[in-house]
């Protein structure tokens, strides 16, 4: 493990290449973000159809995530809400997606549309045919030929694209493929757009060197997601493997006391020692992150956190303290990072839309 002040020092030489000294003439094509939110739960991971769904999120709604501080949203989108199963388009979800973007650029908002779960990946599933089917692939391919169709009417400088939420392939060759196939099919009426391009597992820090992407496509930002340790920023969540433990939580520090080990089952055992072993604090964490800032260094590209974020269970104060280590990392790096999620299960509004304010001055300080 570094120490302390080595790690800080490294993590600060690397800063310049997230962005903050950048210097380019052009600014038509300069994606200029901080800090965002995830309109989650709308377009994707949702049953809501009809009015429920057009209600869900109004331009009110981008208007209130413009007056907390945040200067983009990520939106994302699934093809089951944007195509039907014989691949026609649903015309009503497209205009919902397109009455977004507008409402974010009405509020000076940028925006990330970001292909979050298709037919053939879903990121929580145990195989999925998109690493095996080459019709898949090409499907998948043709999907953001259509949504380039679009949206390339929008500004470079506004709207961006992300290609899939959280790859995860057994092999990161078979997602070096898949992602060198969509850019190409991208990049034939886009060359300029940027495009987010996540790591295979999980879009992890760690995966990042195993990495790769067109050497010359300088439109490229390179993003991963970090809910580390997850047995703290999902503490209680019912779809995690740690969801039994009901006991309490701690940072910085142990996460769990292992005392509390003696009264789970096995499987969750297992589940607390992937999630919650080790003295994490604010230098642990960014070590964590040091895979993907080293890469994006190297490839002098922008370095962004899609998502982030603790379900809101364990005390305030805990809470705050980790959001506060996280947030302040990412500032000195000069990573942009979108928090999960703006409404849902991570929500910084409540069943009112009105804002967590000790929480939103959290994420948008800078």
């Amino acid at each position: 493990m570094f120490k302390a002040g080595l790690l800080l020092l490294i993590l600060g030489s690397l800063a310049s290449a997230n962005g903050k000294d950048s210097k380019s003439s052009d600014t038509s094509n300069q994606f200029v973000m901080r800090t965002g939110v995830n309109v989650s739960h709308w377009l994707s991971q949702s049953e809501k159809r009809g009015e429920e769904r057009r209600g869900y999120i109004t331009e009110a709604d981008l208007d209130t995530i413009a007056s907390m501080g945040f200067d983009h949203v990520r939106i994302p989108v699934d093809e089951v809400q944007l195509w039907d199963s014989l691949g026609n388009k649903e015309a009503e979800a497209f205009g919902l997606l397109h009455n977004a973007i507008r409402w974010a650029f009405a509020a000076n908002l940028r925006v990330i549309v970001d292909l979050h779960i298709i037919r053939a990946h879903y990121f929580n599933a145990e195989s999925n045919k998109l690493w095996t089917d080459p019709a898949e692939q090409e499907k998948l391919a043709n999907m953001w030929r259509q949504l380039s169709d679009e949206l390339h009417q929008y500004p470079n400088d506004k709207l961006a694209y992300e290609i899939l939420n959280e790859a995860v392939a057994k092999d990161p060759e078979d997602w070096n493929k898949v992602l060198d196939k969509v850019i190409t099919a991208i990049r034939v009426k886009e060359p300029e757009r940027k495009i987010v391009v996540g790591s295979n597992r999980w879009q992890s820090a760690e995966t990042f060197p195993q990495l790769k992407f067109p050497e010359n496509d300088t439109n490229l930002i390179l993003s991963f997601h970090f809910y580390t340790p997850m047995a703290l920023t999902h503490h209680t969540a019912f779809w995690t493997k740690t969801a039994e433990y009901k006991g309490p939580v701690n940072y910085p520090g142990q996460i769990v006391d292992t005392a509390y080990y003696k009264d789970l089952s096995a499987s969750t055992v297992k589940g607390m020692r992937d999630g919650a072993n080790g003295y994490f604090t604010k230098e642990v964490l960014a070590e964590k992150m040091l895979p993907a800032i080293k890469v994006a260094k190297e490839h002098h590209l922008q370095l962004y956190c899609g998502e982030y974020g603790v379900y809101p269970h364990i005390p305030e104060d805990i809470m705050l303290r980790y959001y506060k280590d996280v947030c302040s990392i990412f500032n000195e790096n000069g990573i942009a990072y979108c928090h999960w999620c703006y409404r849902g299960d991570f929500p910084v509004v409540d069943a009112n839309r009105t804002p967590n304010r000790k929480l939103v001055s959290v994420l948008t300080a800078k």
